[in-house]
């Protein structure tokens, strides 16, 4: 058996599909594995770790996403300004009603490995609120979560 190593010049010219996500009713953690695994090419066989062999991901209906337990409440977004007494907390149930999209952003980018190619990686996931997104003469492929 044979090993396939992506090289720059195979993974710049392989073709991206686009794949559409609908999160209505939608689990945040197990729709941010999933959307993870995509945008990171692991579903593909020409993976290769250290190439950005990944496709894009549009995920519609954002702030109609569940999570399980006490997490509306309990949970907590932090960040820190730099300044003493600086860090800021914010509750989930409060991130859906104000900022529903990087809620799932977040989450899928903690998912990502901490480098400079998950940065490269999270730029093609687009997340909107609603139903409507401006991708429609893109060939969406279903992804199911």
């Amino acid at each position: 058996m044979k090993t396939y190593i992506a090289k720059k010049t195979n993974t710049d010219q392989a073709k991206k599909d686009w794949f559409l996500v609908d999160a209505k009713g939608k689990i945040l953690g197990r729709l941010a594995a999933r959307v993870a695994t995509v945008i990171r090419g692991k579903h593909r066989r020409t993976y290769t770790p250290n190439f950005d062999t990944g496709d894009h991901v549009v995920v519609v209906n954002a702030e109609k996403i569940r999570v399980t337990g006490n997490k509306l409440k309990e949970k907590q977004y932090l960040h820190y300004s730099g300044y003493p007494g600086g860090l800021k907390s914010t509750s989930l149930e409060v991130m859906l009603k104000t900022k529903p999209a990087d809620v799932i952003k977040i989450a899928v980018r903690k998912m990502l490995p901490a480098n400079p190619l998950s940065r490269q990686m999270i730029k093609k996931l687009r997340v909107f609120s609603g139903d409507a997104h401006p991708y429609k003469k893109v060939n969406f492929k279903s992804l199911e979560v």
